[in-house]
């Protein structure tokens, strides 16, 4: 029984040493991530404001042929 306590101390020991050695790479893809979700959040808070500012047309047909067809 102590062998098998003192493989699974080994094996905790193991994955918490590499859990650890990732740490520092997690914590810039996350610091990476919320940079990118703040742009999309203040790209998307923009978008309404410059809409009101500039009159652009809301809709746009790619192919006007699409009109006569009806």
């Amino acid at each position: 029984m102590g062998f098998l306590s003192f493989l699974l101390l080994a094996a905790i020991t193991y994955l918490i040493w590499r859990i650890t050695d990732q740490l520092p790479d997690l914590i810039f893809r996350i610091s990476e991530i919320q940079r990118d979700v703040a742009e999309l959040r203040r790209t998307l808070t923009d978008a309404p404001a410059r809409s009101t500012t500039s009159p652009a047309p809301t809709s746009q047909r790619l192919d006007p042929a699409a009109d006569s067809i009806s």
